[in-house]
């Protein structure tokens, strides 16, 4: 496989420390210029606090930083997983190649899962105490694309960073892919 595409991914990933991944923004006749929740490989940052005034209303959890391990495991994990194409550039062997790109598919998958699994508890586990309640709402925002949710319209999808971490996924796969293809040929 090509050297070439190691060091793109490597480049790719390495944007997470200085962009962020993911994005929430929401939509509101009570705020026409938008709210907005941007996720980085360590920390919650935008509309946070707004949203998290808004939120007590319906009995949502508050959204903090310290609530998240995710922001201690995500830039280890990372960081490690780069590490280890720098050891497949060097060794430069296909089975390396293959095993660093199944590496890439777990721990996306599991990101992708573990994201769900925080909303699915965000927007479920409600403070049974909370001032507004509507009986059998949940407020789940999706994990990806669009929903409404009460008045809101909530949209969910990859900020920078995250469309170079999708970037990076395609490359490596499609490259295994194809050499996998080159080699049954033979």
């Amino acid at each position: 496989p090509g050297k070439a595409s190691i060091v793109v991914v490597i480049l790719f990933l390495s944007t997470l420390w200085v962009l962020p991944m993911w994005r929430i923004d929401l939509r509101a006749p009570q705020y026409p210029g938008g709210l907005s929740m941007k996720i980085w490989i360590n920390d919650v940052k935008g509309d946070v606090d707004i949203i998290n005034g808004l939120n007590h209303y319906i009995g949502m959890s508050t959204i903090h930083k310290k609530y998240f391990p995710e922001f201690v495991f995500l830039p280890t994990t990372r960081a490690i997983f780069m590490s280890l194409g720098l050891g497949v550039l060097l060794l430069n062997r296909k089975v390396g190649y293959y095993i660093w790109t199944g590496m890439f598919a777990f721990i996306g998958v599991f990101s992708f899962y573990d994201f769900y699994k925080w909303e699915y508890n965000y927007g479920h586990n409600l403070n049974p105490e909370a001032p507004i309640k509507v009986p059998g709402m949940s407020y789940q925002p999706p994990l990806f694309g669009y929903k409404k949710l009460l008045n809101f319209e909530v949209l969910s999808q990859p900020d920078i960073a995250g469309w170079f971490y999708i970037g990076a996924g395609v490359l490596l796969v499609s490259i295994t892919i194809y050499e996998w293809k080159k080699n049954m040929a033979k």
